[in-house]
């Protein structure tokens, strides 16, 4: 996605001549109509990827680019359910929770279009290097930024418009009072979209934002059908050529067992926040070693992840479900 330094005097020729590559105006049949209305409207917009996603039923996921692996778990778990329910995913392609949407998306139906906040051949963070080549294979990569535009902090509130504008509503799964992804969020209800959000524990930082979104009138949301009630006639599994776009379509990974009645208790005691080894030993009233066998069996079972600083995490694997 970055153009040769020998590239030729028309770099958009050259661009458009490798595969599935697409540019387009205003003026030109394909291009957004909702894009052309609202204010500092695109000009031009550079894609890569299946152009038909723009014509489908999209839902914003977006939240914290520092997540939890809770909160990159919930993420994922419900846009891979929505997407197979035919609603198409769309978010920023940043680190944290957009990531994680957009993965969970290429596993539907409905895939995923990742808007840009640089110009199309400048990908950042370049950690999502092999996550946006996926995309660009499966779903759909946009920018309006021109080529070689570098990432500036004033681009991805401006990108975020697009993301807004493009959906028929924002669902936020994790997000501090400062986060971008409550400027998603405000502009989708400007513009008269649905608004939902994941709430959370009320010790984490990562919660307060979709706490005062809910305070606001943003819905509260445990499952997929609450998201699906409030866009009726918008999903639906059936495509134009459905067998197409289950390539590379995985079954939904299965959740594994506790591995004894032990685990189940100590994993109970662990709460929602990340403890110490110390911490939880203390609670459980169990040796230290005791407990990190059980860890062990916990994490490689799925149900528990190790963080920075020797901290030990529970995960609760959501249960999205389907109307």
């Amino acid at each position: 996605m970055v153009l040769p330094p020998d590239s030729p005097s028309d770099p958009l020729k050259f661009w458009l001549d490798q595969e599935h590559h697409h540019y387009l105006r205003p003026e030109d049949h394909g291009f957004p109509a909702t894009l052309k209305e609202i204010h500092s409207a695109p000009v031009h917009l550079y894609l890569i990827g299946h152009l038909s996603l723009l014509q489908g039923p999209m839902l914003a996921i977006v939240g914290s680019r520092h997540a939890s692996a809770q909160g990159i778990l919930n993420a994922t778990s419900f846009a891979r359910a929505l997407s197979q329910e035919g609603l198409t995913i769309i978010s920023g392609l940043a680190t944290g929770i957009d990531a994680a949407a957009h993965r969970g998306g290429l596993q539907g139906y409905g895939k995923t279009v990742a808007v840009m906040g640089t110009g199309i051949d400048r990908l950042y963070p370049p950690e999502n290097r092999a996550l946006a080549q996926k995309i660009a294979k499966q779903g759909l990569i946009m920018s309006e930024f021109d080529f070689g535009t570098p990432a500036r902090p004033w681009h991805f509130p401006h990108r975020n418009r697009l993301i807004a504008t493009l959906s028929l509503g924002c669902l936020v799964v994790e997000a501090s009072l400062d986060s971008g992804s409550l400027i998603t969020a405000q502009l989708a209800l400007e513009q008269g979209k649905e608004v939902f959000a994941l709430p959370g524990s009320i010790h984490n930082p990562l919660s307060r934002g979709c706490h005062q979104l809910i305070r606001e009138g943003a819905k509260l949301v445990e499952n997929i059908a609450d998201i699906l009630d409030e866009l009726p006639g918008h999903c639906g599994k059936t495509r134009e050529n459905p067998a197409s776009l289950q390539e590379n379509f995985p079954p939904e990974p299965p959740i594994s067992p506790f591995p004894s009645v032990e685990c189940l208790r100590l994993w109970q005691n662990m709460g929602e926040l990340p403890m110490t080894l110390d911490q939880l030993a203390k609670q459980s009233n169990l040796t230290m070693s005791e407990v990190a066998l059980m860890l062990t069996s916990l994490e490689l079972a799925g149900h528990a992840v190790w963080l920075s600083g020797g901290r030990i995490q529970r995960l609760v694997h959501p249960h999205p479900g389907f109307p």
